[in-house]
């Protein structure tokens, strides 16, 4: 069957997914980098068009908006008294020595870059990424801020191409290990109902139950909308999917 008849046929119906059990391991893990795939595309287009205009919008910010500042000793110290913001488009900008915002307030403008007192912040696409001055040994001046600026606009055709990739990667190695983590659950599952699965064949299942969840969270994520409790949500819409396929599966036959 086409994978693509696959994708769709795993939305809807635990029979199909029990069936492809018997099919070829290497088939099945295409399955899961093509899921994959699908499920990083909203992140890394909003990632691609963030980075495009915000490194033009942050130039602007810092050179026309910012006072001198610096980076030292894992802190950042700058000629204000107050945080400055500038929202530019969909993009939004911070400077904070005060230590008057926090991650979560850069994290909920949704795409955003910010230096604050101890961390630097950027928030793209949903995702959100934050590390810690001291921890990077970062020393910089305003000056070089602007320079590396200058350096990722010149680069950005390479840049966008290496970040999404790597986002890509990783997430391709957490989705497999959450087909292997939910066939173990599958284990269960097969023994609470009495049928006769090999790990091999719940693997294959689970990489096909995982399909609605992530098409959901895709969506949603397409959309731009939160939802609350999407870890337990995606795990346990996942469980029932594999738990209705197990059930599809013919129970043993008793010896006469």
């Amino acid at each position: 069957m086409n994978i693509f008849k696959q994708l769709y046929k795993s939305t809807y119906s635990p029979k199909d997914i029990a069936l492809f059990r018997f099919q070829g391991i290497g088939k099945t893990i295409l399955y899961v980098f093509l899921l994959t795939f699908i499920s990083v595309l909203p992140a890394i287009v909003y990632l691609s068009t963030a980075l495009s205009s915000g490194l033009d919008s942050a130039k602007s910010f810092f050179q026309d908006e910012v006072p001198a500042f610096s980076i030292k000793d894992g802190q950042l110290s700058a000629k204000t008294k107050v945080p400055i913001t500038m929202n530019v488009e969909d993009f939004t900008f911070f400077l904070d020595p005060t230590g008057t915002v926090s991650a979560e307030d850069v994290e909920a403008e949704g795409n955003a870059f910010a230096l604050l007192k101890d961390q630097f912040v950027l928030t793209a696409g949903g995702q959100s990424e934050t590390y810690q001055y001291s921890m990077m040994g970062l020393n910089i001046t305003k000056k070089d801020l602007l320079d590396l600026i200058n350096s990722m606009i010149g680069l950005k055709g390479i840049i966008i191409p290496v970040v999404s990739i790597f986002i890509y990667l990783f997430s391709s190695a957490a989705s497999f290990i959450e087909v292997s983590v939910l066939a173990l659950i599958g284990l269960a599952l097969k023994n609470i109902t009495g049928k006769r699965l090999s790990y091999r064949h719940l693997w294959r299942m689970a990489a096909y139950s995982e399909t609605l969840p992530t098409l959901f969270f895709t969506v949603m994520a397409a959309l731009k909308t939160s939802v609350p409790n999407s870890f337990w949500i995606n795990w346990f819409v996942a469980i029932i999917v594999l738990m209705l396929a197990i059930k599809e599966i013919p129970g043993q036959k008793k010896a006469a």
